[in-house]
């Protein structure tokens, strides 16, 4: 066992006792009452030496078992209340409530005390002897307090796969039996390790002195033979290698960062009930489900001989055991997620969930920082990918009706402003809202604007989680709708460039909704509470023109995502931010939806669409499955385009039509 969490060393308030007597200066004790509350408030007040007065014990002898007691429990308090005295001649005995606060963290240990008095010429006085500070403390024993910890426990995916590595680190610490001076050794420790000193006194105070106290740990790449040559050097300072659960294996951002080793200074940075050695989740869902995989310590008051051998337990209070918490992440998406933003040339985000539940199957930054959270929290302008929600507003207001004629011409002054598809084309005939949709027609959607509203498309995006409260384990964002009230604010939110911001999950989650028909919160962690169970159905005719045009933008504009055996859909679209190109690709196959966004310098060729290319990536990693960590998967072999090119006759995008059928560019 190692002993228990940081204390804090204050001063007592003198304030436990009921009736504070106003104390002659003089060194005789008329009653046993007298003594015995002159030595409790002395005690109680830290005045040790004063204490001593009250016994009949060697001053210098009772001043520094009281002074150990303090330091052998961490004492941050101490009061003390009277109880009963009983009497007969010159032999008295009172007992007293003691209430002993171990610290930030630690419980407090209240027990009744005894103590012996016996009248002589200096008046009534205490019978010194180590049972005064507790009746089962016999002599030669001293005090101390144990500290019992859980093993940290595991973040696993869907499947039991564990998710955080165990990394092998060197433990830094004391054996305080062995150590010439405590307090300088440790200090020199600390100052070695760059660490504070003081949380580390703290632990090593009251521990039993004959156990090895691990204070400070270091992953094994961090120590080398002459840091171990220096710390050797300190009297009491041992090392020992441990195995801990410390390093996400997968979604750095989502599972977060441990402290516990010494580029954390974690001695420095986690407050509370957790110390120096310790291991404590400090971002992601190690921070958020601490307690669940750390546990809580079994801290134990315990007597110890000479030889440091444990003789009793005084007192016990029983810890909570660490466990595993259960994620609905699936370890061969997340890789899949993870190797297919590898090859982006800046930022980019991928997030699939299920579609039948909302669960979160995958979340991936390009950075593969901890701290990036972009594909949550991030707020972006979806360009033309929002225009399934769109396509959606303009179903659910009347504004177009399934199979019903959509004209989309070059362009569409609206306001003070002139729409244009991105690449200058037009579609002859007499397109619907499905080709609109397919070959991604701004003009199309904005001539119908007037008609949607800003209401309708506020009110489709909230029926597909846009703009409304839900709540996940880690912060998330569920996007804004925004939009102003000019004719061309409108027309201008219909594709998706104003008013509308939104994070790489709600896009997910939305393309989920129109893939399972119902909309659902999303979760990220099995039997969360934050998770919501709120869905919303959505009409299956409306349904059904938005996916035929999903699926027919995947077969025209982009076949390379056509992986595997089941179709995919999908819509990809260009848009500016800022100083910063956006690459959308949102789409879904089999039960999962997804939606990638890759941040891109606009100076780049901008013919390339970065965000479909790691779409295929995606959905060509899950098609192989996972693979061992560090290797690529095989390519699997892309579908080839099913469309029949007669259809294509009277599509007219600026160019050769056979050469380029996208309005997007793509």
């Amino acid at each position: 066992m190692s002993p228990r969490p940081l204390g804090r060393r204050i001063a007592a308030a003198s304030s436990g006792l009921i009736v504070a007597l106003t104390l002659a200066a003089c060194t005789t004790h008329p009653s046993p009452e007298v003594a015995v509350r002159s030595f409790l408030l002395s005690w109680q007040d830290g005045n040790h030496a004063e204490a001593a007065r009250f016994t009949n014990g060697d001053p210098a002898q009772v001043e520094a078992a009281l002074t150990d007691v303090h330091e052998q429990l961490d004492l941050a308090s101490l009061r003390f209340d009277l109880g009963p005295i009983s009497h007969e001649g010159d032999r008295a005995t009172a007992e007293f409530e003691v209430n002993a606060d171990l610290g930030i963290g630690d419980p407090m240990w209240s027990y009744t005390g005894r103590m012996p008095l016996t009248n002589g010429p200096e008046g009534w006085r205490i019978d010194w002897s180590l049972s005064v500070i507790h009746p089962d403390l016999d002599e030669g024993e001293r005090l101390a307090v144990s500290y019992e910890i859980e093993e940290r426990g595991q973040i696993l995916d869907r499947e039991g796969e564990p998710l955080v590595s165990a990394d092998s680190v060197t433990a830094f610490g004391v054996l305080p039996a062995e150590m010439d001076d405590k307090d300088a050794g440790v200090t020199e420790l600390a100052e070695l390790l760059d660490e504070d000193p003081d949380p580390l006194l703290n632990r090593v105070r009251s521990a039993p002195p004959e156990q090895f106290q691990p204070l400070v740990l270091m992953r094994e790449d961090s120590v080398d033979s002459a840091l171990l040559r220096e710390a050797g050097k300190i009297s009491g300072v041992r090392t020992e290698e441990v195995e801990i659960n410390l390093s996400p294996r997968v979604a750095p951002f989502l599972l977060g960062d441990v402290a516990g080793t010494a580029e954390h200074r974690v001695s420095s940075r986690v407050p509370g009930a957790y110390q120096a050695g310790d291991t404590v989740g400090l971002s992601g869902l190690q921070n958020i489900f601490q307690n669940e995989l750390a546990g809580t310590a079994t801290t134990q008051v315990v007597t110890l001989g000479e030889n440091g051998e444990q003789n009793a337990v005084l007192e016990s209070w029983e810890g909570v055991r660490s466990g595993g918490i259960e994620t609905t992440l699936d370890y061969g998406v997340q890789s899949a997620a993870e190797s297919a933003l590898e090859n982006l040339p800046g930022d980019g985000y991928l997030v699939a969930v299920d579609t039948g539940s909302g669960e979160v199957l995958a979340a991936a930054n390009a950075s593969g920082r901890a701290s990036d959270d972009g594909a949550f929290t991030g707020s972006y302008s979806p360009g033309g990918a929002f225009t399934p929600v769109s396509a959606l507003a303009a179903l659910e207001t009347g504004a177009v009706a399934p199979g019903s004629p959509m004209p989309c011409g070059y362009q569409s002054d609206i306001g003070d402003r002139t729409f244009t598809n991105p690449s200058g084309g037009f579609l002859a005939g007499e397109p619907d809202l499905t080709r609109n949709l397919a070959f991604l027609c701004n003009v199309g959607f904005v001539d119908v604007a007037s008609e949607v509203g800003a209401d309708g498309i506020t009110d489709s995006a909230a029926r597909l989680g846009l703009g409304v409260d839900w709540q996940l384990a880690l912060p998330a964002s569920s996007g804004a709708i925004e939009i102003g009230d000019q004719e061309s604010d409108v027309a201008a939110a219909m594709v998706g460039e104003h008013g509308v911001q939104v994070s790489p999950l709600v896009m997910a989650m939305a393309t989920a909704a129109i893939a399972d028909g119902t909309w659902r919160g999303p979760t990220l962690v099995r039997e969360d509470d934050s998770a919501t169970d709120d869905s919303e159905e959505i009409d299956a005719a409306h349904l059904e023109v938005i996916r035929e045009g999903m699926r027919e933008a995947v077969v025209n504009r982009f076949p390379e995502v056509g992986v595997g055996e089941e179709p995919v859909y999908g819509q990809a679209a260009r848009t500016e931010q800022g100083e910063t190109a956006l690459h959308w690709f949102i789409g879904y196959q089999d039960g999962v939806a997804f939606a990638v966004l890759a941040e891109i310098d606009p100076e780049m060729n901008m013919w390339q669409q970065y965000a479909v290319t790691a779409a295929a990536s995606f959905l060509n990693g899950m098609a192989v499955g996972s693979v061992p960590e560090g290797q690529q998967p095989p390519m699997a072999e892309a579908t080839e385009p099913s469309f029949d090119t007669d259809s294509l006759a009277d599509t007219e995008p600026l160019g050769d039509v056979a050469a380029e059928t996208d309005l997007d560019g793509n």
